[in-house]
């Protein structure tokens, strides 16, 4: 009797050890009728409200692909602004359902907040934006240059690395909040401006007076794959999130858009067939019904259609698809298979 007592002691012990897991966010989200995303705080091309308050951006239509597979409704997202520190607070809290913030997905961010990254929907890296007047076209001239950049961010030990790795010697200017990080940099409190490159595009056209009068330059200084996060411990919402963006890039890869995807529930493709649940159980194993997939595409459209739109060639950022692009195109975008 006293072995199984041991025994039953040491389980416990093992138990308490574990970290709590916030099990159930698809019955929260059901229950609650909305899903609450964490974004940033105004990111043009990612996330960031219109004049009339209405949230775009490729992170949002990530909200927005989970809204319309859990609730039938890709409108039914209570958008939740962050700035880097709130972030990772605000999802552990439970204060939002998913996290959608241009985030890094890092080892560390993985394994030691209580928090996993469910995709990856952009792969980015650091960059540099100067203005123009300086005539600097590399980053390797930027010695003794004063460089603004954000607190509470991958940046700045990516910065730090970078300049000791060739021997750069710079004054950093960290600012907490992003905008004023913007402000500083447009009030030429730096000279340099370093965050994801895909940021500087976007602070280019979105937040300078004179878009022109500023460069990017071309060194990209780390990588930075950023992608949604939720909570550990809770793998049935992990399944949901990671499999909306799969239906979004594997319909990209199938041809099948928001125009075309009635049409497309009369196709022979089995591959077809199964992401719009007219055959197959993959809703079902993810506590969904059928047409979870179809009113992501219908609603949100495909991965390609979202990156056109929000950050493409087709967007005042005009990004190419790069590293962003299907495999079949040369890029790292590779769809899971549905079935």
């Amino acid at each position: 009797m006293q072995e199984l007592y041991k025994y039953a002691a040491a389980i416990i012990a093992c138990a308490a050890a574990l970290p709590l897991a916030h099990a159930g966010t698809l019955d929260t989200v059901k229950d609650h009728g909305a899903l609450r995303c964490g974004v940033t705080t105004g990111f043009a091309g990612f996330s960031a409200p219109d004049a009339k308050g209405h949230w775009t951006g490729l992170d949002v239509d990530m909200c927005r692909a989970v809204a319309a597979a859990v609730l039938g409704d890709a409108g039914k997202v209570e958008i939740v602004p962050l700035n880097a520190q709130q972030r990772f607070t605000a999802l552990q809290s439970g204060e939002v359902d998913l996290l959608a913030r241009n985030t890094s997905v890092t080892q560390s961010r993985d394994t030691s907040l209580g928090v996993i990254h469910a995709a990856i929907n952009f792969y980015d890296g650091q960059g540099f934006m100067v203005p123009k007047s300086l005539g600097i076209t590399s980053a390797r001239d930027l010695n003794g240059a004063t460089v603004c950049m954000q607190t509470g961010t991958s940046n700045e030990q990516n910065m730090a690395d970078w300049a000791r790795a060739h021997q750069v010697q710079y004054k950093p200017v960290v600012i907490e909040q992003f905008n004023e990080v913007v402000n500083a940099f447009a009030a030429n409190r730096c000279d340099v401006f370093t965050t994801d490159a895909s940021g500087l595009a976007s602070i280019r056209v979105a937040k300078m007076a004179d878009p022109d009068q500023y460069v990017i330059l071309p060194e990209i200084i780390s990588k930075e794959p950023l992608g949604p996060f939720v909570r550990q411990g809770d793998d049935a919402w992990l399944n949901v999130v990671a499999w909306s963006f799969q239906a979004m890039t594997g319909a990209e890869e199938l041809g099948v858009t928001s125009a075309n995807v009635d049409q497309q529930l009369d196709s022979p493709n089995p591959n077809v067939q199964r992401l719009l649940g007219v055959t197959g159980s993959a809703g079902k194993n993810m506590g969904l019904d059928e047409q979870w997939a179809y009113r992501i595409i219908k609603q949100v459209g495909n991965y390609g259609e979202s990156f056109e739109r929000n950050v493409g060639m087709g967007s005042p950022l005009q990004i190419r698809r790069g590293l962003n692009a299907l495999w079949t195109d040369g890029g790292l975008m590779y769809p899971l298979p549905i079935h």
